[in-house]
């Protein structure tokens, strides 16, 4: 099994204030200097036609390259330098003369938005696996009011291979729910996504929400495993399989969720919190 390191993270802020009028504040967070581009109103059936362009043609390594590939398909782009490890917030917004208040009814022609991330030094292309990240994000309109929300994202790899990164976490590793968001909300929300064909079955809850790896049951899950994409392995168990514990799939490549830094740092905030309950840190 090879471990190949992710370079790319991306995150939204303020998900709850975003809109396609009002724009969308991103936080990349990246291991190299990268560059983050953005295309408002990115057509559907381009965008996977350039995944599988990737897969067949060429190498999507660059903006240029991801733009042939979509035939200019979109409305409006916009790009940012992003130095490394800088986590500075980055805004987005369609044009006031573009004059799009939404982008039509479900199913729909084009994503609200794409946002691609690549490594802004050639010699980093060379030492990366992973080469290129391409997140599909839900804005609010007055269409369709879904909240604010990452909806894919695709790992592209320099040997020509694509994985979606939607995590299969451990039946005892269940995410509790966003907080600050009510249940009427929450319900709202798995209608809209619904009735666009987005929904999947929820995984059915336990009462403990521990992220526990599903062989020691003491380690802190961190590994993604490609392909099936499960995340089920902390940092002690990862090097002793060769297949997932949970498919029995082999393992071609697994990389981190996060550093042992910050996992250390995230410990030790949580164990603040036990101490010092009510006081945020």
């Amino acid at each position: 099994m090879r471990q190949v390191k992710n370079p790319f993270g991306l995150e939204i802020s303020h998900p709850d204030t975003a809109s396609v009028t009002r724009g969308i504040t991103l936080i990349p967070d990246c291991l190299e200097d990268c560059v983050l581009t953005c295309y408002w109103g990115c057509n559907v059936q381009k965008l996977h036609e350039a995944l599988q362009k990737h897969v067949y043609c060429f190498r999507i390594n660059t903006p240029q390259a991801l733009e042939d590939a979509l035939y200019d398909e979109y409305l409006y782009r916009q790009q940012y330098f992003i130095k490394k490890n800088d986590k500075e917030e980055k805004y987005c917004q369609l044009p006031e003369d573009a004059q799009v208040v939404d982008f039509g009814p479900v199913p729909r022609l084009c994503y609200p938005l794409i946002a691609l991330l690549t490594l802004a030094d050639e010699e980093d292309r060379e030492i990366y696996d992973i080469i290129s990240m391409v997140s599909v994000i839900h804005v609010p309109d007055e269409s369709y009011r879904l909240s604010c929300r990452i909806l894919y994202q695709y790992l592209l790899l320099a040997q020509g291979q694509y994985h979606d990164l939607k995590l299969f976490m451990s039946a005892n590793s269940t995410t509790p729910p966003s907080c600050g968001t009510s249940p009427d909300e929450r319900s709202t929300d798995r209608s809209l996504l619904e009735k666009a064909g987005l929904a999947e079955d929820e995984p059915e809850l336990h009462e403990e929400n521990s992220k526990d790896c599903v062989v020691c049951q003491n380690g802190t899950v961190n590994w993604v495993l490609l392909p099936c994409r499960h995340t089920c392995l902390c940092d002690g168990c990862i090097k002793y399989f060769q297949q997932c514990p949970m498919c029995r799939q082999f393992v071609q490549e697994s990389f981190p969720l996060c550093s042992k830094k910050e996992q250390d740092e995230d410990e030790s905030t949580q164990i603040l919190q036990d101490v010092h309950p009510g006081r945020v840190f």
